[in-house]
């Protein structure tokens, strides 16, 4: 019995091969014509010399496309590397080079330069499936097969975290059950497929990003449907309109960047869509703020906002119970900087952490590596970088990433909970913190906010506002106002 990912995606696509899993733009796909369409492109990869250990790079925009080079390189055990759509051409020559790339699909959108086989979605793409093989004849693969999945870089340039099939499946990808107890064997996947009732996913983030490809992925795994926003940026009112066309039950975001928008979006047009099937909104990838969470409960009080963590160095680690408290089990802890547990309701801050199943380590990157993961009490751990404090009850109070912590004269800031104390107002609309040089304090707390439209605040407004939220030490001495916050 193994759990590589291409062998179980076929056993769901056998189980029910006729059932819809996958739409993005016009296209629609049956998990029959995906494992096809997958399965030809995996043989033309093959036909220009991608192998084993070999690593596809994907640079395109949300699309049907993405998935099957995503399951192709899968199945040739080779690994699918996120090019991420937005950078530029120093950011590209870094990460093909880093990554070590042997071919490229990319969307018609851009004109890569890359030293080596290159499929442009299209026409191109669609003449190199039908001139392909459609016989799955790939051999034998293996549990230790490569997923890798290449990070934002909030410390630096990005890097990828590689995972086993085995650990990624039932750490990032679901295990065949999402939410629920891990299915035990491939062929309880696939009696759960023919079983499973319909569920239809609508996938906002882009896929290059781990909160879209797990979701989707998972959603695969479980016979579902997934429903991707395609288009080079996110269109509030298209993802509506897919709700109500789609029948969708089920959305996925990352954070307030999304939840925002989407939330305003249907704030302006009340009474514009049909939301009676939409029974849940998840957001993974960034915490939701306590107003943002709230604004939505109100617009949409049918459905339940929930709101989850997790990186691509641990997959997913725990649901949030308030604020940015989250729920987590056994194998997530905290340590202190002498890797000691810190103690619930202590009040002190340590590195959150996580043991099981975690990656393998960082592709080329043998120093971060070893400064990520290592042993404590005897077992294996992840350190991704987030700082966190244990409540009296277990729960976990998230931070943030120790890189962006402030040291504002001598006291330690987390720029997020500013965030949050700053969105609540009601004139925000958005609000990112920094910390700038100082002579006085080392660093100052610097806000910089976007209003809502028609809306006004001052500084003082902002500033007084925050000292209800958080202590003196932590408001804003600086607020800018931008047109729009960069992200």
């Amino acid at each position: 019995m193994t759990w590589n990912m291409a062998d179980l995606f076929e056993r769901v696509a056998d189980a029910v091969p006729d059932r819809e899993c996958l739409v993005a733009g016009d296209r629609r796909l049956t998990y029959r014509q995906l494992d096809e369409r997958a399965t030809r492109l995996a043989h033309w990869l093959a036909d220009q010399g991608v192998g084993k250990d070999g690593h596809i790079g994907i640079y395109a925009y949300n699309s049907t496309e993405w998935i099957e080079a995503f399951l192709a390189a899968m199945k040739l055990r080779a690994a699918a590397v996120n090019v991420n759509f937005r950078y530029v051409e120093d950011e590209l020559r870094y990460l093909f080079k880093d990554a070590d790339l042997v071919a490229l699909v990319h969307g018609p959108e851009f004109d890569p330069t890359f030293d080596g086989p290159t499929l442009e979605i299209g026409d191109e793409y669609e003449a190199a499936l039908a001139a392909s093989s459609a016989e799955r004849d790939f051999g034998e693969r293996a549990d230790d097969d490569r997923y890798i999945i290449y990070t934002g870089g909030t410390t630096g340039m990005p890097k990828g975290v590689m995972w086993r099939h085995d650990d990624a499946f039932f750490a990032m990808f679901g295990g065949g059950r999402y939410a629920f107890d891990p299915v035990e064997s491939p062929d309880e996947l696939a009696d759960n497929a023919r079983a499973a009732a319909e569920w239809v996913y609508l996938i906002v983030p882009p896929l290059m990003h781990g909160a879209g490809q797990w979701v989707t992925v998972s959603a695969l795994f479980e016979a579902k449907k997934a429903v991707l926003l395609d288009g080079a940026r996110m269109d509030a009112e298209h993802a509506w309109d897919l709700v109500e066309r789609e029948k969708v039950n089920s959305m996925t975001i990352v954070g307030d960047a999304m939840a925002r928008p989407l939330a305003d979006a249907f704030a302006a047009n009340p009474g514009r869509w049909d939301t009676s099937s939409l029974l849940g909104i998840g957001s993974g990838g960034a915490p939701l703020s306590p107003a943002v969470k709230e604004q939505l409960a109100k617009l949409l009080p049918n459905t339940m906002v929930l709101d989850s963590f997790g990186s691509s160095e641990t997959g997913y680690q725990g649901r949030a119970t308030e604020g940015r408290r989250f729920a987590v089990d056994q194998n997530n802890a905290v340590f202190d900087d002498s890797l000691q547990r810190v103690a619930p309701g202590s009040g002190a801050v340590g590195r959150l952490a996580k043991t099981g199943r975690i990656p393998i380590g960082y592709y080329n990157d043998t120093e971060k590596t070893a400064r990520t993961f290592f042993e404590v009490e005897g077992k294996r751990w992840s350190f991704p970088g987030d700082l966190a404090t244990v409540e009296e009850d277990g729960t976990i109070n998230l931070l943030g990433r120790g890189s962006s912590c402030i040291n504002s004269g001598g006291e330690k800031i987390y720029p997020e909970e500013v965030e949050d104390a700053l969105k609540a107002h009601p004139a925000v609309y958005d609000a990112l913190v920094v910390g700038l040089p100082d002579e006085r304090w080392g660093e100052a707390v610097t806000a910089v906010v976007e209003l809502r439209p028609d809306t006004s605040a001052s500084p003082g407004d902002l500033q007084a506002h925050c000292r209800n939220h958080v202590a003196g030490y932590k408001v804003p001495k600086t607020v800018h106002f931008v047109d729009q916050v960069p992200r």
